[in-house]
């Protein structure tokens, strides 16, 4: 099993990660630092279940051009 997060950079440079198929959510002020809560926050929402496999991040990237 794969599950999959977007992680969107906020306009102070951090980062949030939201799972796409289940309620897990997590940031971080660096992307080592994001990429470590959500491993933590995986173990801890499948504490009593399989841990999936893999987990990917998808960096969404926002940008306006005038």
């Amino acid at each position: 099993m794969e599950i999959v997060f977007s992680v969107t950079q906020e306009a102070d440079g951090g980062f949030v990660a939201e799972c796409l198929s289940h309620d897990i959510f997590t940031q971080g002020d660096t992307w080592e630092q994001l990429r470590k809560n959500v491993q933590e926050a995986v173990s801890a929402y499948f504490f009593e279940q399989s841990k999936p496999a893999r987990v990917r991040l998808h960096l969404v990237r926002d940008e306006l051009l005038a």
